[in-house]
């Protein structure tokens, strides 16, 4: 039986794993640091870093309201991290939504600030699934070392995609490199149902309201749902 190094919550091998993808979505996106300031003004930092999550939280409401159940987090700091939570707190409302915490390997959060890995080990103790697509506890991702692979993020991510039938992802435009690119990319081909945001998106969201984050949540509320019901 392997443990989270972070948690201590029991994680099972993905392959082992029993997931329907019709119903189910997955999340990929950036980290915290690829949120620019509105008109990259530091004085906007905290306004903007707001704007992103909200739309990502409003994005996952019109998910559930369209009939999706089962969300798969890759539990990476920034995007898959707030999506997580914010997936926990819709369950107190709804016991009919699960949580899929699927890490690359045991040792990805070695590098995480202390508050990321707080909110890490919260959301392992909360999740219906806990799972590694690398069970070896010794692995770390890089391209040279007995134990190093340059795979594991590009494994994990193509695991979330091909047991999941839409995508949620705060992608910005011009992040060819990026893990998030490549997650899109797999889920292009694999024919999933995409809905993705951005930080032009945010931008245009408080040139409309301005910095004034009621505003922004009470024009989220009345988006018009993005996606199509799955059933």
């Amino acid at each position: 039986m392997l443990f989270s190094l972070d948690s201590g919550v029991p994680v099972l091998p993905a392959d082992d794993a029993d997931i329907d993808p019709a119903g189910t979505l997955c999340f990929t996106g950036h980290r915290e640091n690829s949120v620019i300031p509105y008109k990259n003004n530091p004085i906007y930092s905290i306004i903007t870093l707001r704007t992103v999550q909200l739309m990502l939280f409003r994005y996952i409401d019109m998910a559930v309201e369209s009939g999706y159940r089962s969300f798969i987090s890759g539990l990476a700091a920034g995007t898959d991290l707030w999506a997580a939570k914010y997936v926990l707190a819709k369950k107190h409302s709804d016991s009919s939504v699960r949580l899929i915490g699927v890490m690359p390997f045991l040792r990805h959060a070695e590098r995480f600030t202390a508050h990321y890995k707080d909110i890490l080990a919260d959301v392992e103790r909360s999740a219906d699934l806990l799972l590694t697509t690398n069970t070896d506890p010794q692995a770390v991702y890089g391209k040279s070392g007995e134990n190093a692979s340059p795979e594991l993020y590009k494994v994990r991510n193509y695991f979330m995609v091909d047991n999941a039938s839409a995508v949620i992802s705060y992608f910005n435009e011009g992040s060819f490199k990026s893990g998030t690119y490549q997650t899109l990319n797999h889920a292009v081909r694999r024919g999933l149902e995409i809905r993705r945001f951005g930080l032009e998106d945010a931008y245009a969201l408080i040139d409309e309201c301005g910095p004034d984050i009621g505003k922004i949540r009470r024009r989220l509320v009345f988006m018009e749902n993005v996606f199509e019901e799955p059933y």
